[in-house]
């Protein structure tokens, strides 16, 4: 009882529709009660009214009740509708039973009028009348009868009750879970969201009752989005302030490689241009995933993805001929995104440097492209330890890095990839070249497709 009483007070659906629900069965048993009384109680009436219109019928026609019979067509009659006439006082000198054609035995000294008498172990309902002639005479018809007739057509009455009572509870269920839908609806429009989408929730079309939530909703959205962005404006102004002092401190290093110097100081001077370098990419990067981040619509317009392979090739190159890598596209086939040309080119880039960085000596990196779906397919594979399935979905995460890993960075490119993916509509998905020895990595990306190439 506790637990109903709880989840009652927990939903208010649940308790919308007891309540109708509890409102409904208590007032049709009501009129149930009601109708079925009054039917019973008019039946007996009209009853009554037929020994009424016999007696008066024999009054007036100067009939005179017939003598007892055995005759067995009588048998044959039907009792319900059977109405006994005979001479009050009258016995019957036989011992032919009232279900064969006898006399009832009632006393003569019974008053006129209608009355309910028990003879021979049955219930008879009698109406003694005096006729015009001096004669008395009693009309009687068995209560059992009378009563079985009557309660057939109470419950005929009440037989509406007893059908649409259930199917008015499915309506008013069926009626509240509609009314909570939009409720549902929004909660599931919200959820669904990615991190970035702070747009207004769309209130025209949910209930009164229901929109000063969604305005408060569209508030805190509005409140969070400006926190986020001061965020980010301060990521991007910090990163971008700190840009000159690292490069006049990069130039700083530079002029110190011309100076003559020891060994010892030589080498800490590597490490410090190693570090200032760092902290250089790692301010690039800062001010990127602050851009990608932000929640300005940058135009999208029809772009090749060779085109694309072919540009970050052409400035990652370096890095793969430092390591021996051999990296290309491994087809010729091209297709056309839907997307804004510097995040595409920034996403594709943070895929292949990851690539690059991760894959060992001597090692490979092949770039493809396909179709699926009404997608378009960028994959970048690599001959690298690959990523973890527990640690998968936190590889996205800013300045995340996969544990033991030997390479340096901030943790910054996949953030990236994807915070840009969120912005363009792609889907990503990571999986192992070798799914047996769980080696090696390819990253799958779902792009929209161009108007052009989806009408093809």
């Amino acid at each position: 009882m506790d637990g109903i009483k709880r989840r009652l007070n927990e939903s208010v659906q649940l308790k919308l529709s007891f309540t109708l629900s509890l409102a409904i069965l208590v007032v049709a048993l009501v009129a149930g009660v009601f109708s079925f009384l009054s039917a019973l109680d008019e039946a007996h009436e009209l009853q009554d009214d037929v020994l009424r219109q016999v007696a008066h019928l024999m009054d007036r026609q100067r009939l005179s009740p017939a003598a007892p019979t055995t005759d067995t067509r009588l048998n044959e009659a039907d009792e319900e509708s059977r109405v006994i006439v005979q001479r009050l006082g009258e016995v019957s000198p036989s011992t032919v039973d009232v279900d064969a054609g006898g006399v009832l035995p009632l006393p003569a000294t019974l008053a006129d009028g209608l009355q309910t008498l028990e003879v021979g172990g049955e219930t008879f309902r009698v109406l003694v009348k005096t006729t015009a002639s001096a004669e008395r005479i009693a009309v009687a018809q068995e209560s059992g009868f009378r009563n079985e007739i009557a309660r057939d057509g109470a419950l005929r009455t009440v037989m509406p009750f007893l059908i649409l009572v259930p199917v008015l509870l499915l309506i008013v269920a069926d009626l509240v879970r509609k009314m909570f839908q939009p409720i549902a609806a929004l909660s599931e429009e919200i959820d669904q969201r990615a991190e970035q989408e702070l747009h207004p929730v769309e209130d025209r079309h949910l209930p009164v009752e229901v929109r000063p939530f969604a305005v408060a909703i569209n508030r805190l959205l509005a409140r969070v989005g400006q926190s986020m962005e001061s965020q980010r404006r301060f990521v991007a102004d910090a990163a971008h302030e700190l840009r000159s002092p690292m490069t006049a401190l990069s130039l700083q290093a530079e002029r110190l490689t011309d100076t003559e110097m020891s060994d010892v100081a030589g080498e800490r001077l590597t490490i410090l241009r190693q570090g200032i370098e760092r902290g250089r990419s790692l301010l690039d990067q800062l001010l990127t995933l602050a851009k990608v981040q932000s929640t300005t619509v940058e135009p999208r317009v029809s772009l090749s993805v060779q085109c694309i392979y072919r540009r970050v090739l052409e400035d990652l190159m370096p890095l793969a001929e430092v390591k021996h890598i051999d990296i290309g596209v491994t087809d010729m086939q091209d297709a056309e995104v839907w997307a804004n040309e510097m995040d595409m080119t920034t996403l594709v880039k943070n895929l292949v440097d990851n690539a690059i960085r991760y894959t060992p000596q001597g090692g490979r990196v092949d770039l493809s492209i396909g179709l699926s779906d009404g997608k378009v397919v960028l994959r970048v594979q690599d001959s690298g330890p690959g990523i973890p399935l527990a640690e998968r979905g936190r590889v996205f995460d800013p300045f995340y890095r996969t544990l033991g890993s030997e390479q340096i960075g901030a943790g910054l490119g996949l953030s990236i990839v994807k915070a840009i993916a969120n912005r363009i509509g792609a889907e990503i998905r990571l999986d192992f070249v070798n799914e047996t020895q769980q080696t090696g990595l390819i990253v799958t990306v779902f792009a929209p497709m161009s108007d052009e190439l989806r009408k093809l």
